[in-house]
């Protein structure tokens, strides 16, 4: 089994976790409802996705 033959310092380990991180999601409004919406999904409240009508709007 493989031991490393020192122990990783913090700043060692805080540059191989540079990239791990929590990013806020894209939303925005959307230019019909003006509901917001993740880009590239359906709006839920009306049904349309890329100008027309996919689902059955929600009431």
């Amino acid at each position: 089994m493989a031991v490393p033959k020192r122990k990783t310092t913090k700043s060692r380990a805080g540059k191989r976790r540079s990239h791990i991180k929590v990013r806020a999601k894209n939303i925005i409004e959307d230019k019909k409802s003006g509901e917001y919406r993740l880009p590239h999904h359906m709006d839920l409240k009306t049904g349309f996705y890329k100008g027309r009508q996919v689902l059955d709007p929600k009431e």
